[in-house]
């Protein structure tokens, strides 16, 4: 594959990546007291909500900033600053897959879920942004 093709690989997943992790902002910080939110997405019960509150608020932003930075880099990158582009993408995909093992680990212990209810979160966040980093890396 030539690193042309490479570079549109890693900004699609690297925009896909972004792309879950502002949407997951969404959840967690604008409508997390959603029962088809809280207890849909995240498997939070409702008297568990207020508990947490604090928590989903949080890491809401934590998901927003890895995506807007996600979002600058490709920005940069496509605008004349390929090397900063590379650096803030690389960096902020990185984050995103060692945050996706985390979450994966926190399932398989069952820390405050049922075990196995974070397997296709931990998959959606770290597949587009594995994908990212690795075609980032041989573009």
């Amino acid at each position: 594959m030539n690193v042309g093709v490479m570079s549109v690989v890693a900004q699609v997943a690297a925009g896909l990546a972004a792309g879950v992790h502002v949407l997951v902002f969404v959840w967690e910080t604008l409508l997390f007291e959603r029962p088809g939110v809280h207890w849909g997405v995240f498997k939070v019960r409702t008297e568990d909500v207020a508990p947490v509150r604090l928590w989903s608020f949080n890491v809401g932003l934590y998901n927003l900033f890895l995506g807007s930075g996600t979002v600058i880099g490709l920005i940069a990158l496509n605008t004349g600053n390929e090397s900063i582009g590379r650096a803030l993408v690389f960096y902020t995909c990185g984050f995103m897959v060692l945050a996706g093992i985390g979450l994966g680990v926190s399932d398989r212990l069952a820390l405050s879920r049922p075990k196995g209810t974070g397997v296709i979160g931990t998959i959606s966040q770290i597949t587009p942004a594995l994908v990212a980093v690795i075609a980032l890396a041989l573009a």
